[in-house]
């Protein structure tokens, strides 16, 4: 909650909000240890039990309390929770390690917050951690029978094939990728490179969801994506997020960026609804009716993870290198950006994902010449591209066009990407949608509701049937829905995934049965 109420500050200041972070985080300073403990499960039962149950979730909560205050001090230069976190993370270094207590931390997500508060702090300590924490897993340390579930198998260097909790896997996963990104570690980045490949070509929704089991919140065999069952959990479409974001940066390629966006628009922004106040854990692909949103779980980790990743999308959507600014997500934007030092004003306007069409003005504080890369998505086949009103003929390279040049004062890019509809078939390896099909435009899945569609039960789609895309203000707060019809002139209405249940109750279906 108070990441995701930082990354809001950014944007929004707001005195009121930043008082009432005050006083919680007054209130976290006096629940903390002398020694630098801080865990309220262990504090308020028996501290003599801390570190002694792997499973606890006391590496977790630390991770999450450098992560959010690691936001804090960015949004308002304020110290006090990040001195916290630094003396929890020196208690945890100064007893776990070499020659010190073994550990495995039983959910991940301390590893990738380290390598955050090394960045924040250079110190070298928080790296050194974060590695051998990752270094633990797959030595026979851990105190659980399925290690499968926890990723324990092997070590991580080994590893080629996703297995266990996906949430506890996106985290890892991005975890090493952040340390291969400092240390260059190649067993690390070809591991990771395998894993990729197994996820998004094997164990991947179309909307970007993983973890297909409710068994264990996470993985089966390849290709076992059933719809009605899926588990698909809210964490873990954002945990796709944070690592294909990371594994971009380590790559520079787009394809990393377009699964980011499909997990965006698709499996976590689903996880909200329209009215911000209700959640999923769970993200089906299909509905019998009775799965809908709830304003709070048990298990609350869904709720605050939407309530932090939607402040932060703005962190996705520019990224830089020497000599380049790489355009990754067309959200309208301003930002300021060093090439080289010198400032460039950018701001884009759109109406993506509705629309393709993308402005693009680029304000340097003095003329400079370097390399802008727009990512030019996976999903898309034409394009036009012009600079200064001039066509301009782009090289491509790793999904991103490539505009080198000079770059002066008020020089602007149209880039324009048409959005057919798409009839989009699964792996036939995919027994669950053997003989369906489903609706893609741009980046958004489509989805069939019962509240929309009489005929929802017998509804089937053809190579016959004809598309309409059309722009509804009224509908779900402004949505573009897609209408089928055949040559009877039966039809069918179709809304983007992430907008359903937030209607009457009803059924609800992603792929169709298809008729040849």
């Amino acid at each position: 909650m108070i990441e995701g109420c930082a990354y809001s500050l950014m944007n929004h200041p707001n005195n009121g909000l930043e008082e009432k972070l005050d006083e919680i985080i007054a209130k976290i300073a006096s629940a903390q240890q002398k020694d630098g403990y801080l865990m309220t499960y262990f504090i308020l039962n028996d501290l003599n039990q801390r570190w002694t149950n792997m499973d606890k979730h006391e590496m977790y909560c630390c991770g999450h309390l450098i992560e959010a205050a690691i936001a804090y001090y960015n949004a308002t230069g304020k110290k006090t929770l990040l001195d916290i976190a630094i003396k929890y993370a020196d208690h945890i270094d100064k007893t776990f390690g070499e020659q010190k207590k073994k550990w495995v931390p039983g959910h991940q997500e301390i590893e990738l917050a380290l390598v955050k508060l090394y960045r924040a702090t250079k110190d070298q300590r928080y790296l050194h951690l974060s590695h051998w924490l990752l270094e633990q897993r797959g030595q026979n340390l851990g105190d659980w029978e399925n290690k499968d579930y926890y990723q324990d198998l092997k070590p991580v260097a080994q590893l080629s094939k996703i297995n266990g909790h996906a949430v506890r896997a996106m985290y890892m996963f991005t975890g090493m990728a952040d340390l291969a990104s400092i240390t260059e570690d190649t067993t690390y980045i070809q591991a990771l490179d395998r894993l990729w490949d197994d996820v998004v070509n094997t164990k991947m929704y179309i909307t970007g969801g993983i973890g297909s089991s409710r068994k264990n919140e996470g993985f089966t065999e390849d290709y076992d994506l059933p719809n009605a069952e899926a588990y698909c959990e809210t964490c873990a479409s954002v945990g796709m997020v944070f690592w294909n974001q990371r594994m971009n940066m380590l790559k520079g390629d787009g394809k990393y960026i377009d699964i980011l966006e499909k997990s965006m628009y698709n499996g976590a922004l689903a996880g909200i609804s329209l009215s911000a106040d209700h959640f999923f854990y769970v993200n089906p692909l299909e509905s019998d009716g009775s799965h809908h949103r709830k304003a709070w779980y048990g298990t609350a980790c869904c709720p605050s993870q939407i309530s932090r990743f939607l402040p932060s999308v703005g962190n996705y959507i520019y990224a830089t290198s020497s000599n380049a600014l790489w355009i990754n997500l067309y959200i309208g934007s301003t930002t300021t950006v060093n090439i080289n030092n010198i400032p460039v004003d950018i701001s884009q306007t759109t109406d993506y994902p509705w629309k393709g069409k993308v402005t693009l003005h680029v304000n340097p504080s003095q003329n400079q010449t370097f390399t802008i890369k727009l990512r030019l998505p996976g999903w898309c086949n034409k394009y036009t591209l012009t600079v200064n009103g001039k066509e301009y003929r782009a090289k491509q390279e790793k999904g991103y066009l490539l505009i080198e040049r000079s770059w002066n004062a008020n020089d602007s890019i149209t880039f324009d990407m048409p959005m057919p509809i798409k009839v989009m078939s699964a792996d036939p390896r995919v027994k669950a949608n053997i003989g369906k099909r489903c609706l893609q435009r741009g980046p958004l899945v489509y989805c069939m509701e019962e509240v929309d569609n009489p005929l929802y039960n017998k509804a089937t789609i053809s190579p016959s049937m004809e598309y309409k895309a059309t722009f509804t203000p009224q509908l779900l707060n402004g949505i573009i829905s897609i209408t089928a019809t055949a040559a009877d002139s039966t039809s069918y209405k179709f809304i983007p995934y992430y907008a359903w249940d937030n209607r009457s109750p009803g059924k609800m279906k992603v792929w169709i049965d298809y008729v040849e």
